[in-house]
């Protein structure tokens, strides 16, 4: 019988560092990466708080924020001329009521680009030209508190490493290129229990250490386990990292490293269908699989940095429930690895590749059959350019 652990509950950040948000360790110069619009641009919004500024959602600093003078209200983004937006990251700060209600809208149409029910991070829409886009809070528990809201276009200009544009419906968020630099620790956390994540949290570069035993058993628990909607940011996870972490539904992560893979950096159990992100970060000293995808939709990764493993993702070839499973890559490097992705050719999987730099040599989309719980699924084969590994050899640079 699996051992149950207490956990406890962190909201909004509170263990946080108060208001930090770390810059990604492994951003580059803008004219190689996703320009934030907002950056430069203009605010303003329907009422604000006292002691908050529009401004401080398009200041690049995470440690200010506008927060609307009740539960409800608008904060927009605005340019002196039309400017065409495809996604927008919303960053939160911590202490203020979590958000249960939102739509982000074309200020100039009054039309809806996107909406939820629950604290958003990462949204994605159809490309929009517009010279206002506004995010509408329409429901709070309290009086949110928002940090940042950075617009992005399709993608931003090409890294002069990669052979192809990246995916105009590729994640958002600014990850950068990645180098191989490794980030420095802001200072250390002792965890003895699984650490459960809703709404956004964020370690301030801090690493968070230790549990389980470092190896391959399957019955440790996760370090951190994210609600569904939940985003992990800036967080360096120490050795041993125990499973890693649960993303219990659709979730962001955001900026993190794992010193040690261990089991696996992370798996995903998601079941409505969405969308999952891995934005920046990387991972070492791994034998078997980074990214663990047991649950349906799509996972996004992007941006990511990993060194030694077996595979970067794995789409589960024989799990209780035999879902159809999608995996984008995009902007990665990876560095002495097997495998970059490993999907379910018989299940209808799919990987789409972009903008890969190999140190050495991998597969870089291996087909396997998937079969029921309790089989082990046989490998069929790499593919390239075919209805499941949607892939072209100009997308991968092998060094």
């Amino acid at each position: 019988m699996r051992r149950k652990v207490a956990t406890r509950w962190l909201t909004g950040g509170a263990a946080a560092v108060a208001g930090a948000v770390v810059a990604l360790a492994l951003q580059v110069p803008s004219a190689s990466a996703a320009t934030n619009l907002s950056l430069g641009a203009g605010a303003d919004g329907s009422s604000k708080a006292s002691g908050t500024s529009y401004g401080n959602v398009i200041d690049g600093n995470a440690g200010t924020y506008w927060s609307p003078s009740g539960s409800t209200g608008t904060v927009s983004v605005k340019w002196g001329s039309a400017t065409t937006v495809s996604s927008a990251v919303i960053v939160q700060a911590s202490g203020g009521g979590s958000i249960s209600g939102w739509q982000l809208k074309n200020y100039d149409t009054g039309s809806v680009l996107a909406s939820g029910g629950s604290a958003p991070s990462v949204i994605n829409f159809s490309s929009t030209s517009l010279k206002k886009i506004s995010f509408v809070i329409t429901s709070a528990s309290g009086t949110p508190r928002i940090a940042e809201f950075e617009t992005y276009s399709s993608g931003g200009s090409t890294p002069t490493t990669s052979p192809t544009s990246g995916p105009t419906s590729g994640p958002t968020g600014n990850p950068g290129t990645p180098t191989g630099a490794w980030p420095s620790s802001a200072g250390s956390v002792n965890i003895s229990s699984t650490v459960n994540v809703s709404g956004t949290f964020d370690g301030g570069m801090k690493t968070y250490c230790c549990m389980g035993d470092g190896g391959q058993g399957e019955s440790q628990d996760p370090m951190f386990k994210i609600a569904n909607g939940g985003t992990l940011q800036n967080v360096i996870l120490g050795s041993p990292a125990g499973d890693g972490v649960h993303c219990e539904g659709t979730c962001t992560i955001r900026n993190v490293w794992w010193n040690d893979i261990g089991e696996d950096a992370a798996t995903f159990k998601q079941t409505n269908g969405g969308t999952s992100y891995v934005i920046g970060g990387g991972a070492r000293s791994g034998s078997d699989k980074t990214f663990q995808h047991n649950g349906n939709g799509t996972v996004s990764i992007s941006g990511f940095y990993l060194k030694g493993s077996g595979k970067l993702y794995r789409a589960c070839g024989n799990c209780s429930t035999s879902y159809t499973r999608h995996v984008r890559v995009d902007n990665v490097l990876v560095d002495d690895i097997d495998m970059l992705t490993g999907i379910n050719s018989n299940w209808n999987d799919t990987a789409t590749i972009t903008r890969v730099v190999v140190v050495g040599s991998a597969v870089i989309c291996g087909k396997y059959k998937g079969v029921a719980k309790g089989s082990e699924p046989s490998y069929l084969g790499e593919g390239w350019n075919d209805a499941n590994c949607k892939v072209n050899r100009s997308d991968v640079i092998f060094r």
